[in-house]
């Protein structure tokens, strides 16, 4: 049995130390065949884009000429190599980790990063170059380029950049003025780039680029305007991050039996799956870091993680509240209830951001997506519709939704009310804190938040409430949109006998009053409906309860 690869994106070292590898090697064979030699490929972060640039690295690398049978004899492309293998000097940057604290210190870091790569190159290859600190980014890269065809002139070199947006994006996060400065005609960054693009006249003879967002894309364009951007190919859609199949092959190799597999393979599917990224493709894929973090616990301690989301991933994803704020205003706003709430946004995808002007909703729905915290659910009218994939990026998304509302409500939930909370539902089947918490949200907005309030608005704010209740699988309406209950709290472990609770939601405005019973009947209806469902029966310990609230009035109906 292998060793699972968490945390290796070095395909050497995970060849030679024994670790499992999900063969994608054919896709080695697809990027070479494309007419394009020139390619952008973006994916969200952490999902083995670092791990793929390597494959192609050590592929064809002239200098693992006497490796390959080693490194890649099990796999397709070993079976099937192409003609440029090991043809190759591999010139490698990787622009993560960059100090962006002011102007100074990004530049300063990008040379910084240039440089490393550049000696490494040299030494590899045996060039005779001196690394000069005196010359810029681009002087180094021009040099080089000048070395290298005068040096080796029938030699060809194949360019990797990993992370190429890595800076840009801290940057726009917090200071898009010295982003644009970065980037514009006269830019560091931009004039880096011009030199690359003139290398490709002669020892440049291919370019591979990965990162996250084409967001220096188009202040690049006059500097960098070649290159073929496969990111929504459907013949790529599967590149990196895992199939179904590929999963159950790793957990088949794990010794992972049958009946385990039966109940931890719809936890990860919840959790981790549910990425589109080709309009015209219909596979979906798990995000790779997070299966092989599930699966690392499991196959230790053989029981299910307490946290399902590793800490070194989930402070990637905390980043969503910078880039939603750079569409202000109601438009952010409704992009963030509609996501939440499970409603589908129809919308193109941009494909090149200018970050000289403001971004618009398209945009924002647009990085959201590049980002992984919307994926392609579907297609109306020849239009992308765009979800949330998965729980992991529902838990985000609530969380951040709860913080703008805790702001506008001058409120905060604590870690003793949310234990208060738990403790009442989970050994009472009782709802009376949550639902306080609740009514003190409704009292608290404003009269302006007031004028868009109605049944779905008040649900999303219990919503999110709940889904910080980690010992409850929350089920709605909304995540499914079917004749559903509005809300299930179900207990993830049924041995401790904790309570489950199912609610219904009605909303009347302030006017409407006098249809509160009308409106319990209804609820009541609706329970004793669901009630009938095979997959509700089978729920120990239920409590039902209605909930109407009239404006910022609750009234709660045990049935």
């Amino acid at each position: 049995m292998k060793k699972l690869p968490y945390g290796i994106s070095n395909y050497e070292e995970l060849v030679e130390d024994g670790y499992y590898y999900v063969d994608k090697t054919r896709y080695i064979e697809k990027l070479e065949n494309l007419a394009e030699k020139r390619i952008m490929f973006l994916r969200p972060r952490k999902f083995g884009k670092t791990l793929f640039t390597s494959v192609l690295e050590n592929y064809y690398d002239i200098k693992k000429v006497d490796k390959f049978e080693k490194l890649y004899g099990n796999t397709y492309i070993g079976k099937n190599p192409t003609k440029l293998k090991n043809t190759y000097h591999i010139l490698r940057f990787n622009f993560s980790g960059i100090d962006t604290t002011n102007a100074e210190t990004t530049i300063n870091g990008f040379k910084e990063k240039v440089s490393i790569a550049i000696e490494g190159f040299v030494a590899k290859y045996g060039l005779d170059f001196y690394v000069n600190p005196e010359l810029t980014a681009e002087g180094l890269l021009s040099s080089l380029i000048e070395a290298f065809k005068t040096q080796k002139s029938e030699e060809k070199i194949y360019v990797i950049i990993d992370e190429y947006d890595h800076f840009a994006n801290e940057l726009l996060g917090f200071n898009t003025n010295q982003f644009k400065n970065l980037v514009s005609k006269n830019g560091k960054v931009r004039k880096w780039y011009e030199i690359l693009k003139e290398g490709t006249e002669s020892v440049m003879d291919r370019i591979f680029i990965t990162g996250v967002a084409p967001i220096t894309l188009d202040s690049l364009t006059s500097g960098f305007n070649i290159g073929l951007d496969i990111t929504q190919d459907r013949d790529f859609n599967e590149m990196i991050g895992f199939t179904e199949e590929e999963l159950k092959g790793i957990m088949e190799e794990q010794n992972i039996s049958k009946e385990e597999q039966k109940e931890i393979l719809p936890i990860m599917k919840e959790n981790y799956d549910g990425y589109r990224f080709s309009l015209n493709s219909e596979e979906r894929i798990y995000n790779s870091n997070m299966c092989l973090y599930f699966l690392n616990s499991y196959t230790r301690h053989k029981e299910i993680p307490r946290q399902l989301i590793d800490v070194n991933i989930a402070s990637d994803y905390t980043k969503l509240g910078k880039m939603l704020d750079l569409c202000k205003g109601e438009e952010r706003e409704r992009v963030i209830e509609q996501t939440v709430s499970g409603e589908g946004i129809v919308s193109e995808i941009t494909q090149k951001f200018n970050p000289a002007m403001e971004f618009t909703e398209t945009d924002l729905v647009s990085m959201l997506y590049y980002l992984g915290y919307l994926t392609i659910a579907g297609e109306v009218f020849e239009k992308p519709e765009l979800k949330i994939p998965n729980r992991v990026m529902k838990e985000i998304y609530s969380d951040y939704f709860l913080q703008i509302l805790s702001k506008a409500a001058e409120l905060r939930i604590n870690e003793n009310e949310y234990n208060e909370m738990l403790r009442e539902i989970a050994l009472e089947g009782k709802i009376d804190k949550i639902v306080e918490m609740l009514e003190k949200y409704l009292k608290n907005l404003s009269n302006r938040d007031y004028i868009k309030f109605d049944e779905k608005y008040v649900k999303l704010i219990f919503y999110c409430i709940a889904m910080n209740l980690k010992i409850f699988r929350l089920k709605s309406e909304m995540e499914v949109q079917r004749k559903y209950p509005d809300i299930l709290l179900i207990p993830k472990d049924k041995s401790k006998g904790y309570k489950g609770v199912m609610i219904e939601f009605k909303y009347l405005k302030k006017e409407e009053a006098g249809k509160l019973k009308e409106k319990q009947e209804e609820a009541r209806n609706q329970i004793k409906e669901y009630m009938e469902f095979e997959e509700i029966k089978d729920i120990q310990n239920l409590n039902c309860y209605t909930v109407v609230a009239v404006n910022d009035e609750i009234y709660v109906e045990k049935i």
